[in-house]
């Protein structure tokens, strides 16, 4: 997963019930794209079962990574970006979507896992600071930041700091996501089935 799109300003959020709509809505505002025009950003936030081509691409993975077979396939997000400018003088836009996954695969459990969990407590707000600093303002509460969460988990080998293994996720939506993980890594789980292409509406 790469953050490749730019999740500036303050933005807002909106959450509803986990269903047809994701279980939040994240909107940033309009910002200048480096490429010449504006770019605004959604996140959707799942968790969702992965389609048929997102647990294929897991698939790939857990072969070429050595280390099979695939339990499961979270599909955490999507990250939405839409494109608004000029294109040989006249009025142009674009857009696409970035599936935020994790592949669930035959990984062992780290034994530094508490070194881990402190690198992050340590750097987090640096974390945020830079992040903030290339996206604008990291989410937040009326109270506090977003936590950010791990797509690839700490308890499995995800790294603490790296930029595209870090994204900020609503506090109760985190939670959800987080209760996910242990049934993704039991291969008689949920997470092992196939969902739909497109699991939610905007």
């Amino acid at each position: 997963m790469s953050l490749l799109l730019a999740l500036g300003g303050c933005g807002s959020a909106t959450v509803s019930a986990v269903g047809a709509k994701p279980s939040a809505k994240w909107v940033g505002p309009s910002i200048p794209s480096p490429a010449g025009g504006t770019v605004q950003t959604t996140i959707y936030y799942g968790p969702w079962l992965c389609s048929a081509a997102l647990m294929a691409r897991c698939e790939r993975r857990c072969v070429a990574e050595g280390h099979v077979p695939l339990l499961g396939c979270i599909w955490l997000a999507d990250i939405k970006g839409d494109w608004q400018g000029r294109f040989m003088a006249l009025p142009a836009a674009a857009g696409g979507r970035l599936a935020v996954t994790h592949c669930c695969c035959d990984y062992p459990k780290v034994s530094d896992l508490k070194h881990r969990r402190e690198t992050w407590e340590d750097a987090r707000k640096t974390f945020r600071r830079q992040w903030s600093s290339e996206f604008g303002d990291w989410p937040k509460t009326e109270t506090a930041h977003w936590p950010g969460h791990h797509i690839f988990d700490l308890a499995h080998g995800g790294a603490p700091l790296a930029p595209d293994n870090v994204i900020p996720v609503p506090p109760g939506v985190h939670h959800v996501i987080n209760s996910a993980y242990p049934a993704c890594y039991d291969a008689a789980g949920k997470w092992r089935a196939v969902g739909p292409e497109r699991p939610y509406v905007d």
